[in-house]
């Protein structure tokens, strides 16, 4: 007792809990809560909005963020877009454009004839664009705009059944090199470096020239496959597929060690999980980033393969359509007609560059080092 009254008389112990500890003539408020006091406790600024959605968002979120944000990428994606839609859509409603035309060599055409990409009119050879053509005819008579059209849809077909290969092929191999490491990592890395020394577009040209005319002879009777020349476009898209896929089994590999050292990793294998469980649940899906990236740059190194090949005669045969086979044919008219061969130029630069552009979009958004 006498400890406690020797205490200061502002020490808090020395308040009865009935007894207010404001001053005397001070009005004290009903509750035992202090009233706010501007000098001690200065007031703070509420969190801005967008920092809140922030917290709230996901890395998938988030990175979906940054990507439509840039303004190139965006113009890139929407330019894919409009150009798939064309490919795809755009003969059906072309080939019902136009009235009967009568034509020297043929007679009374429609337009789902003259329209078409295999048509010809030898009357009407390296004209410029009219109603009838929109963007002109080549040098044999043939739709300009038609043959772009089913050359874009043939170029993006090749990418995809590329890609769609090369994804699965290096993630099988690289998720099994990363995971398992030892011989098996031993064996493929090895494999991979000896792809990695063969020169692809050699490897192109032989596989299209000998095995070109069997294929022609074969597949030709496949109708989406092999028809209007189109029988060599599998060869071409295997050899491709076959040149490429090491780059993404390497990237699938680094990324596959890194993972495998997660902490939710270890728990899956304290727990029991088996192998395959881990791989197909932990490891594979946080994959996404890296695959996307890889598949989205390399598409544009695909379709410019793929038109080098028809380039050289060793693609897409003729009465077919490809943009690689559209500047050949149109190479001998650059003097006297250059928009034949500059047209399709033009298009494959501006498939190109938006390929390219979206896939440096991609690794910049998805990329987890990647800041504002």
């Amino acid at each position: 007792m006498e400890e406690q009254k020797g205490r200061a008389p502002g020490f808090p112990g020395n308040v009865p809990r009935n007894r207010s500890i404001f001053q005397p003539g001070v009005m004290a408020p009903d509750s035992t809560v202090q009233p706010f006091d501007p000098d001690i406790e200065p007031i703070l600024p509420d969190k801005d909005v967008s920092e809140k959605k922030r917290q709230t968002r996901t890395p998938f979120q988030e990175s979906l963020r940054r990507f439509r944000r840039d303004k190139k990428a965006m113009i890139s994606l929407w330019t894919i877009i409009i150009l798939i839609i064309i490919a795809i859509i755009g003969p059906t409603i072309y080939m019902h454009i136009g009235g009967t035309y009568t034509s020297l060599t043929n007679g009374a055409i429609g337009p789902d004839q003259y329209h078409s990409f295999a048509h010809a009119e030898v009357d009407r050879v390296t004209e410029g664009p009219s109603a009838q053509y929109w963007l002109g005819t080549d040098g044999l008579g043939r739709d300009m705009l038609a043959r772009l059209m089913q050359g874009v849809l043939i170029s993006l077909a090749v990418a995809v059944l590329v890609e769609v290969i090369d994804i699965v092929l290096g993630i099988i191999v690289g998720v099994l090199a990363g995971y398992y490491g030892g011989w098996i990592d031993f064996l493929l890395a090895r494999f991979t470096d000896i792809m990695f020394a063969f020169p692809g577009l050699l490897f192109l040209i032989l596989i299209s020239g000998i095995m070109g005319p069997w294929a022609d002879r074969h597949l030709n009777t496949i109708p989406v496959i092999g028809a209007n020349g189109n029988a060599r476009l599998l060869l071409v898209s295997l050899a491709l597929a076959f040149t490429i896929w090491p780059l993404m089994a390497r990237y699938v590999r680094g990324q596959t060690l890194q993972l495998k050292q997660q902490q939710y990793v270890e728990a899956a294998k304290t727990l029991g999980s088996s192998d395959f469980n881990i791989i197909t649940r932990h490891i594979i899906p946080n994959l996404f980033s890296i695959v996307v990236i890889a598949a989205t740059l390399n598409i544009s190194n695909t379709i410019i393969s793929e038109a080098g090949i028809s380039f050289l005669g060793l693609g897409v045969q003729p009465p077919g359509s490809s943009i690689g086979l559209m500047v050949s044919d149109g190479a001998e008219y650059i003097r006297t007609n250059p928009w034949v061969a500059i047209l399709p130029c033009i298009v494959l630069a501006i498939i190109v560059l938006a390929f390219s552009f979206l896939g440096d979009g991609v690794r910049d958004a998805f990329d987890p080092r990647a800041k504002d």
